[in-house]
């Protein structure tokens, strides 16, 4: 393993699911939504433990540099995707800039892990797998029937982890229910460790175009301090797909690293609603708010005053002149405003 493990941060999206707050211009991961560091700056703070790992690769898009600047720290090394082609491109291009035997831990920027202590053991598990050229994932110990993520099935115990028995994209609810009570599945939190090298010997042979359009991208890039640009030309050639559909639904290397963390994607605002500390009714309040003989109400306001008499399971989201008000099991629904999408 060259110089620990090294962190690399998947930091874009366009902020749609938690709208009005979260903006294509200012989207969730730089938002402080839990405590005093945005999702962002919390990822980078669980990777900044020196004795385990490398300074941090983060791959974004131009429109985001700045942000990633202002709230990353010195040292980190910041790939500037010239568009968006989803993870598997994003991935392969910090792979091919990195030693081939490099362990990666790729981590989305803009989740929420309450218990680091434990995410860190899991890196370690992942790291010594991925070492013995394992492309592992992360199975977040599922509490609920959740029709919104994937699943990973256990397969045969191994040294440090498990065997991949399949990936479920994601289910029905009757499903998912019959999912978590075999105990034989974790959500896939979308959070990796491979070898450089290994990941791209398993992407040129699942993906060969897609391996050879980013070797090229790579080559014809540029270095502008911190920043790589990859090369526009090649890379626009590149067709956008997941590092699930692409690499870990077809390899035969793959392995799993079960592990409870107090994990969130944050996915929307009942996600963020769960993550906060509530009153005895469940509500959760950020802002200048009254309740009134309600239950599992959140309000969050940058600025007037919201009051609720007698509602149940509604949230009331207040962002300049913008008004959000739904029940909370319509919140997948926000990327469907016509706001949501500016």
């Amino acid at each position: 393993m060259t110089d620990g493990i090294h962190p690399v941060i998947l930091c874009g999206g366009s902020g749609t699911r938690l709208w009005p707050r979260s903006r294509a211009d200012r989207p969730k991961p730089f938002l402080r939504l839990l405590g005093e560091q945005s999702l962002f700056e919390a990822t980078l703070a669980r990777c900044r433990d020196a004795a385990r790992f490398a300074p941090p690769m983060v791959v974004t898009g131009a429109r985001h540099v700045g942000l990633v600047e202002a709230q990353g720290h010195p040292g980190m090394r910041i790939v500037v995707e010239p568009d968006g082609r989803n993870t598997a491109p994003a991935i392969a291009l910090a792979a091919a800039l990195l030693p081939e035997d490099a362990v990666m831990l790729v981590c989305p920027s803009d989740h929420h892990i309450a218990d680091v202590d434990a995410f860190r053991a899991a890196v370690d598990q992942a790291g010594a797998l991925a070492g013995r050229g394992r492309l592992v994932a992360f199975g977040i110990a599922p509490d609920r029937a959740e029709t919104g993520y994937g699943y990973i099935q256990r397969g045969a115990a191994i040294d440090g982890g498990y065997d991949v028995a399949r990936f479920v994209e994601k289910p029905s609810e009757a499903l998912a229910r019959d999912f978590v009570a075999s105990g034989e599945f974790s959500w896939n939190g979308g959070i990796f460790a491979f070898r450089a090298g290994t990941l791209l010997e398993e992407l040129a042979r699942h993906r060969p175009a897609m391996a050879q359009a980013v070797r090229e991208a790579v080559a014809g890039g540029s270095d502008n301090g911190p920043r790589f640009h990859p090369s526009a030309s090649f890379f626009a050639g590149i067709e956008g797909e997941s590092i699930d559909y692409a690499v870990m639904e077809n390899t035969d290397r793959a392995a799993l690293v079960p592990v409870d963390m107090g994990w969130s994607d944050i996915g929307n605002w009942t996600a963020l609603r769960e993550a906060r500390e509530g009153d005895e009714g469940g509500n959760v309040v950020r802002g200048a708010a009254e309740l009134v003989d309600c239950r599992n109400v959140m309000v969050d306001s940058d600025g007037p005053r919201v009051s609720c008499i007698g509602l149940e399971d509604v949230i009331v989201v207040v962002d300049g002149d913008e008004v959000l008000v739904m029940r909370a099991e319509d919140a997948q629904k926000v990327g469907k405003l016509g706001g949501a999408s500016g």
